[in-house]
């Protein structure tokens, strides 16, 4: 009989977290989806608009990797209302060279979470000046605090501004670091910022093109379905270099959608992707007064890659209840 593994979300927190192995892996994959022949099919999406709720599935084959993953997430945003987290999901891992499942990873969407944070550090790594010091954030929830933490592994962090629409809750964050401090306004927090991440699910432009200066480089994770805006249009009309994690996704989901539908970016034009960078077969940034853009609207090959970590971890550790399927 085969065994299936099942490892609940405080197995997967004590068996991955953000540090240079998730980096490292979510890193791998984004080379792989420039170098390799990645099998990654369009994100399935599903929405519940009667409760507010949208769930999409994402997964993908990465050779060279044991195994690959299938998502599913779900969110459900009135949920706060009945006391439940926005968030939730899990992740079903095979392997890739019998297709048995090995094992079902029930994080509450812990893991894209990680995923997704250990991205926008890839993004900076690769993108940010070398000496960017200074960093805006917008927003204050998770996905904030993690954005920053994964970005301290790649840069020196000496000084945070927060904006969130909820003023109490980028209080609360700032309370929580030495170096950062809550702002009342988008214009300052990005006042003299080397680093911008925005980390909302905002329907409206936050970022304007008079935000802009040399040297600014841009995360932009929140825009991951096609009703979501943080980056006004002309912002993509004025970067220097911007760079797609996925073309094909961020021409339908992400801020390069907004462009495209303002008629200030063709829907043909060709635009590097983040792995084309790492893999050095596109530029990225080419000077210290360029001003960078990645649009991050998450892949199932970071999941395949979080996934099997995750899993390699965990089997090491003897976490979790193995059952015969």
């Amino acid at each position: 009989m085969a065994k299936t593994l099942i490892l609940n979300q405080a197995d997967l927190r004590d068996c991955v977290g953000l540090d240079t192995d998730s980096l490292a892996v979510v890193e791998n994959a984004f080379r792989l989806l420039a170098t390799a022949a990645v099998a990654m099919p369009p994100i399935l999406r599903l929405d519940v608009p009667e409760h507010n709720g949208e769930v999409d599935v994402k997964t993908a084959y990465l050779p060279g990797v044991a195994h690959f993953a299938i998502k599913v997430s779900p969110g459900f945003f009135d949920n706060p209302k009945l006391g439940l987290p926005s968030l939730n999901g899990l992740m079903m891992l095979f392997s890739a060279q019998t297709g048995l499942a090995d094992a079902l990873l029930l994080d509450n969407g812990y893991l894209t979470a990680v995923r997704t944070a250990a991205a926008g550090a890839i993004a900076a790594k690769w993108l940010a000046r070398e000496d960017a010091k200074v960093v805006a954030i917008l927003g204050a929830g998770e996905q904030a605090r993690l954005q920053l933490q994964a970005l301290r592994l790649v840069r020196e962090v000496r000084e945070v501004r927060i904006w969130a629409r909820d003023s109490a809750k980028a209080q609360a964050m700032a309370a929580e670091l030495d170096d950062a401090r809550a702002v009342d306004s988008v214009d300052a927090a990005l006042d003299s910022a080397d680093i911008a991440i925005t980390t909302t699910p905002s329907r409206e432009p936050l970022i304007q093109p008079q935000h802009l200066r040399p040297g600014l480089h841009i995360t932009a994770m929140g825009s991951d379905a096609e009703h979501k805006n943080e980056i006004a249009p002309a912002v993509l009309a004025q970067v220097d270099a911007y760079v797609a994690d996925r073309l094909s996704q961020t021409r339908v989901l992400g801020e390069l959608n907004h462009a495209i539908a303002a008629g200030l970016v063709h829907a043909e034009d060709d635009f590097a992707e983040l792995g084309q960078v790492i893999a050095g077969q596109r530029p990225g940034r080419t000077g210290p007064e360029q001003i960078t853009l990645c649009d991050l609207t998450g892949t199932g090959a970071q999941d395949t890659a979080i996934a099997s970590l995750a899993y390699q971890r965990a089997v090491a550790a003897g976490k979790g209840l193995s059952f015969d399927s």
